[in-house]
């Protein structure tokens, strides 16, 4: 079974905005064993829309539209949905006494009538209610073909597609089981990688596949199973990651399973009752920031100081201005300094400092751009490595985040 997702928006396709609903409706669609042939971002268009529609119909089984379904002139999908169906328009008492309710419930005036127009939809459409906005999901078949019309705005999309979409489709259809395994390494690369596990990598069973999914210092290999049978999928990855771990041992860092390396890390701590700060210079709050994307971060982070400017370190962290003059502010000496100043500042267990030169210019180091020592300190000992991340602003900064990861777990895997 396949689906194509296709996206619909001008704001889309000029880069106002950043489409993040596909990579969610992929996501769930994957749970259940359907696989995404194609995505597609088409303009506010009827024409183009029609053509797209055509064909998404000839490539996939089910098509998942977003977008296009405000109240404003520009969102033509509703109207262009029922010219491809040769339906019209009726109003759905169920939609507008929804619309009512939103209005009572969160709006002081009452619902305009443009507001009220919502709620017409296609007479071959099955309404799928949306509990969070005044814009209905609709379903509708053609010749054993679904489509499926969504809201673009996200939460209201992934309200639909997790307590509607996805629960309709489950029911209708028997779909394969799908199962993915993402196991994280640090600090050696894709091609580096694919040599060490080559003999490997070539024994794995027909039905599973293996993914390199590089990034700025780590490297994540998905395993991905998909059969009629859930037990052999779930037995045979099971006894291929066996295989695969003693070969990468000291490059393995844990199980994505949605989760990044940071929420990792924040399991461990929480395990061992830990905390960490941090002092970020070059990576100016990368590094904090990644911390408290993870919903319950507070219980381990404690906090951070982004002493940028060389006085701030001085000023905000009491690093001996001697230690910056004889080293340099781009240091290990000043990189140790910087965490042990912010482990006792926040009275945290562990702590991570960066200091660096991420470029363009030198400023005030005489160090090569892409220059960054890394701390990492705990109650009982602090250590410093010095790396070097090439010429490139945006790759240094996340080089140099995804390194401190990699340090501080290891230091928290020897416990």
């Amino acid at each position: 079974m396949l689906a194509e997702i296709i996206t619909i928006g001008d704001e889309i396709l000029i880069g106002q905005i950043v489409d993040t609903n596909s990579a969610f409706i992929a996501k769930q669609l994957n749970k259940i064993g359907v696989s995404v042939y194609q995505i597609t971002s088409v303009q506010d268009d009827k024409e183009h829309i029609l053509k797209s529609f055509r064909e998404a119909e000839e490539n996939a089984n089910i098509i998942i539209i977003t977008g296009g379904l405000g109240p404003t002139k520009d969102d033509i999908t509703k109207r262009t949905i029922a010219e491809y169906f040769h339906d019209t328009l009726v109003r759905s008492d169920a939609v507008t006494e929804n619309i009512w309710r939103i209005w009572r419930d969160n709006v002081d005036t009452t619902p305009t009538q443009v507001n009220l127009d919502q709620a017409l939809v296609p007479s071959k459409a099955q309404v799928l209610m949306n509990l969070h906005g005044s814009a209905p999901g609709m379903w509708l078949e053609k010749e054993g073909k679904i489509f499926i019309s969504l809201p673009g705005v996200p939460y209201e999309m992934r309200g639909l597609i997790d307590n509607a979409v996805i629960p309709k489709l489950a029911k209708q259809f028997k779909f394969p089981y799908i199962q993915h395994e993402t196991i994280l390494t640090y600090g050696l690369g894709e091609s580096a990688l694919a040599e060490r596990i080559e003999a490997w990598e070539d024994h794995l069973p027909s039905y599973i596949k293996l993914a390199y999914l590089p990034s700025l210092g780590r490297v994540r290999l998905r395993l991905s199973g998909k059969s009629m049978d859930k037990h052999l999928i779930q037995i045979e990855i099971k006894h291929q990651i066996e295989l695969l771990l003693p070969q990468i041992e000291d490059i393995f860092v844990g199980f994505e399973r949605d989760e990044s390396i940071e929420a990792v890390i924040g399991q461990q701590l929480i395990a061992l009752g830990k905390t960490v700060a941090t002092a970020e210079s070059c990576t100016g709050g990368k590094i904090a920031e990644s911390f408290t994307a993870i919903a319950g971060a507070s219980q381990y982070f404690k906090g951070s100081v982004v002493s940028y400017a060389t006085q701030s370190k001085v000023d905000v962290l009491k690093i001996d201005p001697k230690l910056i003059s004889e080293f340099s502010v781009v240091s290990g000496e000043v990189a140790e300094a910087m965490a042990k100043a912010v482990l006792k500042l926040f009275d945290s267990d562990y702590a991570i400092a960066t200091t660096g030169n991420a470029g363009p210019t030198k400023g005030d180091a005489d160090a090569d751009i892409g220059t960054v020592f890394i701390a990492i300190a705990s109650k009982d000992k602090v250590l410093s490595e010095r790396f070097t991340f090439g010429d490139h602003r945006h790759k240094v900064i996340n080089r140099a985040s995804n390194k401190a990861f990699e340090m501080l777990q290891k230091e928290i895997s020897k416990k």
